[in-house]
């Protein structure tokens, strides 16, 4: 018997055979799809080399902050104009050895010079006056003097004459109304001679107080001569000072009034750095605290003097006094580099300064594993200093760790290091 093929049957079996394979693919992509999607994304590479890598120890850790600025003298002196004038001649320039004495520009002023002759005059015929005065008072007295000496001599005649009558009267030569009338000769003489003295005495005391008003105007016209000669002399501007001539403000021709700086002059052996440090790193600086001053030709010890009390474009402004010798080629406006010691710290855990992270902040570091790779970690920071910064949490002694810009990987907790 033979068995007759069935057409239909045979298409239908094909169709359910189609589907399921179908289905089974279906399944077989879902799964996939939702396995590849929990799969973590892969470890990017590094290489080693591009990456600044420290180890975190713990031991002392000394606390400094870091700033640039330059040297500039402790004894600095402007020279300003001390009556209006213009300036005729600039005889040295910016950068010239200077004494007290030393002239670096002159001026003129042709109504100083004519107040110079008045003052002059005046003075001169003030004196005169006073001299003249003095004589007549002198002559007067003087001549009270002479009257004096003349009743004092009669007064004496006039005892020796009683004297001489009184012995005559004892041997009764003479009448005692003689002897009398001698007597009283004599006390009036006496009269006289006291009456002479007290008018001279008063005449001497008198002298000063009749010279005062005379003497005063002398001196108040001397006195406006002598700022006169000053101011004229003024005109040539003087350094005041031994040292370097560092600015003159002025130039040939200029109209100056009083009080304008003309010239600046500094002592070039006594210098002082000011360093400008960041606003944010001021807060445990303190008076007397360690500095170093890199000169870049040498280094010199220091100690912080003075401090801002404000800051200016973000930083402060600190003024170290150098304590040692400076190194050869120091000069005012040398750029330097300062450091100042803020404290040292014992036992503490600490690493390099990350490229980003504040005191007491918390950052995420990069810490390596033994495998090769590294991964993300929150460290929490305390004290810093320029090259360093304590740890308080996160990481521990001997734990390595990546200091450098790492903010391309922020989307990945790890990453591999080649090389």
């Amino acid at each position: 018997m033979v068995d007759i093929a069935r057409p239909e049957s045979v298409k239908r079996k094909k169709k359910m055979r189609r589907v399921v394979y179908g289905a089974a693919a279906l399944v077989g992509v879902a799964v996939i799809t939702l396995a590849v999607s929990r799969l973590k994304p892969a470890a990017p590479s590094v290489e080693r080399g591009t990456v600044w890598i420290d180890t975190v120890k713990r031991g002392p850790m000394v606390r400094q902050v870091r700033g640039s600025g330059t040297l500039i003298p402790e004894d600095i002196r402007w020279i300003p104009a001390t009556t209006q004038g213009r300036v005729e001649r600039i005889l040295l320039r910016p950068g010239a050895e200077v004494k007290p004495d030393t002239v670096i520009l002159e001026m003129s002023n042709p109504d100083l010079q004519q107040s110079v002759k008045d003052a002059q005059l005046a003075f001169q015929s003030a004196e005169a006056a006073f001299l003249n005065k003095k004589a007549d008072l002198q002559s007067q007295y003087l001549s009270q003097q002479a009257d004096a000496a003349t009743i004092e001599a009669n007064y004496s005649q006039a005892k020796l004459d009683l004297e001489a009558n009184e012995q005559l009267q004892k041997d009764g030569l003479v009448s005692d109304l003689t002897v009398k009338l001698k007597k009283t000769q004599a006390t009036d003489q006496a009269n006289r001679l006291k009456i002479a003295q007290q008018r001279l005495k008063m005449t001497e005391e008198g002298l000063k107080s009749q010279l005062a008003p005379q003497e005063a105007d002398v001196n108040l016209k001397r006195a406006a001569y002598e700022l006169s000669m000053r101011k004229l002399d003024d005109l040539r501007v003087k350094a005041g000072m031994t040292g370097v001539l560092q600015l003159v403000s002025v130039e040939r021709g200029a109209q100056v009034s009083p009080g304008t700086n003309l010239v600046r002059v500094a002592d070039p052996t006594n210098l002082k750095a000011e360093v400008r440090i960041a606003e944010t790193q001021t807060k445990d600086l303190r008076l007397g605290q360690f500095a170093e001053i890199d000169t870049r030709n040498g280094i010199v010890q220091g100690k912080v003097a003075r401090i801002d009390p404000a800051s200016s474009n973000g930083t402060v402004g600190v003024d170290v006094i150098l304590d040692g010798a400076l190194p050869p080629g120091a000069r005012p406006d040398l750029s330097v580099d300062g450091t100042i010691r803020i404290e040292k710290l014992d036992n503490v855990v600490f690493v390099g300064r990350p490229a980003f992270g504040q005191d007491e902040g918390t950052v995420s570091m990069f810490k390596l594993l033994p495998t090769g790779e590294a991964v993300r970690t929150n460290v929490k920071l305390g004290r810093s200093s320029v090259n360093t910064i304590e740890i308080k949490e996160g990481l521990q002694p001997g734990d390595q760790v990546i200091l450098s810009d790492m903010s391309n990987y922020d989307q990945f907790d790890r990453i591999q290091l080649k090389g």
